[in-house]
């Protein structure tokens, strides 16, 4: 079977998993599965990080002045999460369809002592947190094995968690490499900065200032800035703001709070100057995008 024909029968598979197995998504912890049978327009979203793999579909993201593509060709790796602008390419009869895969520290440092001294394993360092790279033969195998196996529940078990490390070991060995490897690193700067987007997402309702967000990383405010931008492409500021924009609109789609309701549980004190930037970022009211969202599910 070529390759464009078996992406397809992947992600035929995709949708009959999410479709015929409504607990699909609980088989595996570090796996979700995801269809979408619509495009749609530049949008801002909430991306959590995570190595994406696509098998039909596309997207284009807009970040900052960066622009990426990914597709069945070209997976996606995003060590933090980050809010972006993103393009849906899909259709009833083509659609959308992938698995996103979250990375567990603990196993990945698991992963990366039984590799051990390989002078042949040196990833380049890096500092941006997105990037993409080539869907290669070895993980698309992979990932076809992982959708057999999460057919039956005691294979996802057994024999899930270690199709996952074997994609893992494909990334880490691939130019993602040094992408990845910065989640366990330490004392680097950009783990100074995956620290202090942990504290923006755990603790996004609190007064944070960037004062005591560098404080906290024990850098300047100037070098706190600089870093910050390099790895999210944004301000502390901005990032703090898009990120309870987009908590508030999970909690008015998924709860049902009201507009000035949610606006209050993200950590807003005013509801008007909520609504207005609301529709600054996503271009319409909260009521009307909620509308959006739900014709969409």
């Amino acid at each position: 079977m070529d390759r464009t024909m078996l992406c397809a029968r992947l992600a035929r598979q995709v949708v009959q998993l999410i479709d015929a197995k409504p607990d699909v998504q609980t088989l595996l912890p570090d796996i979700r599965l995801f269809h979408a049978s619509q495009p749609s327009g530049r949008t801002p979203v909430l991306y959590s990080s995570g190595i994406v793999i696509l098998f039909q579909g596309r997207k284009t993201g807009y970040l900052g002045n960066h622009v990426f593509h990914y597709d069945a060709t070209e997976y996606l790796m995003l060590t933090v999460p980050l809010a972006v602008e993103c393009e849906t390419f899909a259709t009833p009869e083509a659609p959308l369809a992938g698995m996103l895969l979250n990375v567990d520290p603990v196993k990945l440092q698991d992963l990366l002592i039984d590799i051990g001294d390989d002078d042949s394993f040196q990833p380049q360092p890096q500092t941006r947190g997105i990037h993409s790279s080539p869907l290669t033969e070895p993980m698309l195998c992979a990932a076809e094995r992982l959708l057999d196996a999460m057919a039956d529940p005691r294979d996802a078990r057994v024999l899930g968690p270690q199709i996952v490390r074997e994609i893992l070991y494909h990334v880490l060995l691939g130019p993602c490499g040094g992408a990845l490897m910065a989640l366990v690193s330490r004392h680097t700067q950009f783990s100074q900065i995956a620290r202090a987007l942990r504290r923006i997402e755990h603790h996004y309702t609190d007064n944070l200032s960037v004062e005591r967000l560098a404080a906290e990383v024990n850098m300047s405010v100037s070098a706190f800035h600089h870093n910050f931008k390099a790895v999210t492409s944004t301000s502390p500021l901005q990032y703090l703001k898009s990120y309870r924009l987009h908590q508030a609109r999970m909690l008015m789609l998924h709860e049902g709070l009201k507009a000035s309701a949610a606006a209050m549980r993200v950590g807003y004190e005013s509801a008007s100057q909520f609504s207005r930037e609301f529709k600054r970022y996503f271009g319409v009211t909260p009521g009307e995008e909620i509308g959006r969202m739900r014709q969409m599910e």
